[in-house]
């Protein structure tokens, strides 16, 4: 059959979905389950719903998801105020990180409405009803909304992100003109939320080998660097097929940068590097 056009119907009807069952293969103790609704107090005019991801790992109790209703009227604008006011306020058991409150410390990322942002950056007007609320995905959960970042931080640290030089000292500063800082632009901004690694999923499938968006970001901001002196030992590191090769460009890391950094652009400029100086 030819397509015409995008409302053209089908002459056919196939199956919405490959009939897998349900739970297929997935591990007893995985599973999430339904947990306690915290009603917000009254009198209140303007309740909002977050159903928050729980997981102890100090009991036997598989994941759950607890529902806490949130009086608007006495709670601040982002997602972080709700979640203070319930630690606070309503139930201290809930763990999540935090830090500066203004988007530059990347302590509160976790995943939003199926979105890695930033909690303290995200606006409760911007979810929806109920809002949901989990840590980063893929990585291990240490308690309720903190990952487990110890394989993401090595995986940082194998780019080596400082500044290394071969001549000698100068006796100032090392200087760089406006031309050579301008190419930092858009790279040297990122905080290590690393909400782009958690939704890459060559990542997913490959997070052993492939150093994710985050650590090749941080990679290309050394490489950028007019005053960095070891281009070709970068180069000789990161030129691997998992490494940076795996790297299919769905972009996902890009859509999710709380910061509106473009971490598929700086893995491109490493490969076209690379590319440059094979001939």
């Amino acid at each position: 059959m030819l397509i015409y056009s995008s409302n053209q119907p089908p002459q056919q009807t196939y199956l919405k979905r490959f009939p897998v069952p349900r739970n297929f293969k997935m591990d007893q103790h995985s599973r999430i389950g339904h947990g306690r609704i915290w009603p917000a107090p009254r009198p209140a005019e303007k309740i909002k719903k977050l159903e928050v991801y729980r997981y102890e790992p100090d009991t036997s109790t598989n994941p759950r998801i607890d529902t806490y209703e949130i009086d608007l009227g006495s709670c601040g604008p982002m997602v972080l105020d709700a979640l203070v006011k319930i630690k606070n306020e309503i139930d201290p058991t809930l763990t999540f990180r935090r830090s500066c409150r203004e988007g530059i410390c990347g302590s509160c990322a976790m995943n939003i409405d199926g979105m890695n942002w930033l909690a303290c950056t995200r606006f409760l007007s911007e979810t929806a009803d109920p809002a949901t609320i989990y840590p980063l995905n893929n990585l291990p959960v240490i308690k309720d909304l903190v990952p487990d970042l110890t394989h993401l931080y090595a995986q940082y640290h194998s780019v080596e992100p400082w500044l290394q030089t071969t001549t000698p000292d100068p006796d100032c500063e090392r200087t760089q003109s406006p031309r050579d800082r301008q190419k930092l632009e858009g790279y040297y901004e990122c905080i290590l939320c690393f909400c782009c690694t958690s939704g890459c999923p060559s990542h997913w499938w490959n997070g052993d080998r492939f150093l994710g968006p985050a650590a090749l970001l941080q990679a290309w901001r050394w490489l950028a660097d007019s005053r960095d002196e070891s281009t070709g030992k970068r180069l000789d590191e990161l030129e691997d097929p998992f490494r940076l090769y795996r790297c299919h460009t769905i972009l996902n890391c890009t859509r999710t940068c709380p910061k509106g950094l473009n971490p598929g652009k700086a893995i491109a400029e490493i490969k076209n590097l690379i590319i440059q100086r094979n001939g």
